[in-house]
C-alpha cells in the first residue's frame, strides 16, 4: 500500500514537471534565445479585394485625397505642404478620370463607388474645423495614414488580382502612391535645425 502511494505521489510529481516551463528561458526570447523583436514575421501580401471592392476603395481614396487637399491647398500656412495638397489634387484627379476610363472597358461593367468611408469622412469633417499648424500636423497625419492605407491595397491587387486590366492599374499605382508616401512623409519629419 505505502508502495502504490509513494508511485502515485511520484506520477504526479512528474506529470506536474512536464508541465511547467524552463526557468532559465525569459519570456521575452525565442526557444533559441534570441530576443522577440528579433524575430520578424514572415512577409506575406494581403489577399486582393474582389475587382468591384477594389474599384469602390480605389475611387474613395481618390475621394478623400481630393477633398482633404482641396482644404489644405486653400488653409495650410506651409507653402510646401500647399504644393503637395495641389499635386495631391492632381494626381488623384488623373487617377480617378484613368480608373474609370479602364473599368469601362470591363464585361461586365465595373463603376466606381467614391463614397467615403465613416473614417474618412469622420477625418474631413475634423479637417474643416482646424487652421493654422493644427490644421496641417492633422493634414499631414491622414495623409500619411491614406497612402499606407492605399498602398497596401494596390500591392495586394497588382500581386494577386483577379482581373487584368485592374491588375495592370494597381501595378501603375504602386509606385505613384510609394512616391506620395514618401513626400509626405519628409513633409512629417521636421528639417534638422541648421547652426547660426
Amino acid at each position: 500500500m505505502q508502495r502504490k502511494i509513494w508511485m502515485t505521489a511520484t506520477a504526479v510529481l512528474a506529470l506536474a514537471a512536464c508541465n511547467q516551463k524552463p526557468a532559465e528561458q525569459p519570456a521575452d526570447t525565442t526557444a533559441d534565445n534570441r530576443p522577440v523583436e528579433e524575430v520578424a514575421p514572415p512577409e506575406t501580401t494581403p489577399a486582393a479585394l474582389p475587382a468591384q471592392d477594389f474599384a469602390n476603395r480605389l475611387a474613395a481614396s481618390d475621394a478623400f485625397e481630393i477633398a482633404s487637399s482641396q482644404l489644405a491647398a486653400d488653409r495650410a500656412p506651409t507653402p510646401s505642404i500647399k504644393a503637395f495638397a495641389r499635386k495631391m489634387v492632381d494626381a488623384h484627379t488623373a487617377s480617378t478620370d484613368r480608373l474609370k476610363k479602364d473599368v469601362a472597358t470591363l464585361t461586365p461593367t465595373i463603376t466606381p463607388d467614391p463614397a467615403l468611408s465613416a473614417d474618412q469622412q469622420q477625418k474631413l469633417d475634423a479637417l474643416r474645423q482646424l487652421t493654422g499648424t493644427a490644421f496641417e500636423q492633422a493634414y499631414i497625419a491622414d495623409q500619411v495614414a491614406a497612402h499606407e492605407a492605399a498602398l497596401g491595397v494596390v500591392r495586394a491587387y497588382a500581386e494577386n488580382g483577379s482581373e487584368p486590366v485592374l491588375k495592370r492599374f494597381a501595378t501603375d499605382a504602386v509606385k505613384m502612391v510609394s512616391d506620395h508616401l514618401d513626400e509626405v512623409r519628409r513633409l512629417a519629419t521636421p528639417a534638422p535645425a541648421t547652426a547660426p
